[in-house]
């Protein structure tokens, strides 16, 4: 299941966000610093009208999306690599996660207090960036430390330790792990670090409810940062989102269009972070379910029958595929395979976005 870990400073609207995202959430919300003392988790099904559609067209009795699970990490500051604040216990929640949503506050609202008394974005991202980055320099210093005896009999220690000294030159100078290219033998050697600046990051500009639609100069000074990092930058507004949990599910999309928004903020970070990712979504269907299954980009067909159990990917044969699109058009697989549109896709196939596949297998 993927995972994405929330962070920011405190009291830029973090925990709120994740309340509202994982409605059923017991963090709390609450105007003063660290008042998430444990990383609080939920799961949350990944929004998908295609799952609707299909099911409807198949008859299913149950519909099972795929999820993400959201981690909300206590509020991070200047100096939390060094033990500041709850320091180095919530940098290492961080090292577990696939991706980091960062929130940055973009609101002014004199009844939130700021813990750096103003509200800077790009001072506030500067903060929580350096902060990951001090704590990977720690890191990769300790491991370099270790590797000193293996690296005059292990040329894999050797490889390890080249490369951990790129990183190493990066970070001093205040740049991420993430830009640092990895030959295909030194990748799998540097993962189980889980340097914290290796890890994709989405910039979460929190708005306020008038500056959902069109953003503001704050989130502007954000987005310029998310380019030049190679980042991703999307607009919430946690109290947007704590307000739409409150709507019965019918009225959410006319709220939102009142704001002048086609989506809520989940969907958002969501799609930003299988865009980020790589990841994509293929359904399988039927009476019994309509599943969505997700996968990387460039999955060939026995991989991606894999992730259903490995038994499918060892005894593959073939896979009947067809778009979900061109199945809904033809009503039903009968009458798709009647028009020539279900294929039969062998091993070197590569899943695209949206096939609805069945897969033919020995045991």
């Amino acid at each position: 299941m993927l995972k994405a870990g929330i962070v920011g400073l405190p009291n830029v609207g973090k925990s709120t966000l994740f309340n509202a995202l994982v409605a059923n959430a017991q963090a709390t919300a609450a105007n003063f610093p660290f008042c998430t003392i444990e990383p609080n988790s939920g799961v949350v099904a990944v929004p998908d009208g295609r799952l609707q559609q299909l099911s409807a067209l198949s008859r299913s009795k149950e519909i099972i999306p795929t999820r993400v699970e959201f981690v909300d990490i206590a509020g991070l500051v200047k100096g939390a690599s060094q033990g500041e604040g709850l320091g180095n216990k919530f940098l290492a929640n961080i090292r577990e996660v696939d991706a980091i949503v960062h929130v940055v506050r973009c609101f002014e609202d004199d009844d939130v207090i700021h813990v750096s008394g103003s509200v800077d974005p790009h001072r506030d991202a500067e903060i929580i960036n350096l902060e990951l980055g001090l704590s990977d320099l720690a890191q990769v210093e300790k491991r370099r430390e270790r590797l000193k005896k293996q690296v005059r009999t292990s040329k894999e220690a050797q490889l390890e330790d080249g490369a951990l000294e790129r990183i190493q030159a990066v970070l001093e100078q205040g740049g991420a792990a993430r830009s640092v290219a990895l030959a295909e033998d030194e990748d799998p050697l540097i993962r189980p670090l889980g340097l914290l600046t290796a890890k994709p990051i989405i910039y979460a500009t929190n708005v306020s409810e008038d500056d959902l639609a069109g953003g503001n100069a704050f989130v502007e000074t954000v987005k310029a940062l998310a380019e030049q990092e190679g980042a991703l930058c999307v607009k919430i507004s946690a109290q947007v989102e704590a307000e739409l949990i409150e709507l019965p599910e019918e009225e959410r999309a006319e709220f939102l269009a009142g704001l002048g928004v086609s989506e809520g903020g989940l969907q958002s970070l969501i799609r930003a972070t299988y865009e980020l990712l790589g990841l994509r979504t293929y359904f399988t269907t039927g009476e019994k379910e309509t599943r969505a299954w997700t996968i990387t980009a460039g999955m060939t067909a026995p991989q991606a029958a894999g992730v259903i159990h490995t038994d499918f990917e060892r005894g593959f044969i073939r896979a009947q595929t067809i778009g979900w699109q061109q199945l809904l058009e033809a009503g039903s697989l009968p009458e798709a395979r009647n028009r020539g549109w279900l294929r039969s896709e062998g091993k070197e196939y590569v899943v695209a976005e949206g096939d609805v596949m069945e897969f033919l297998f020995n045991v």
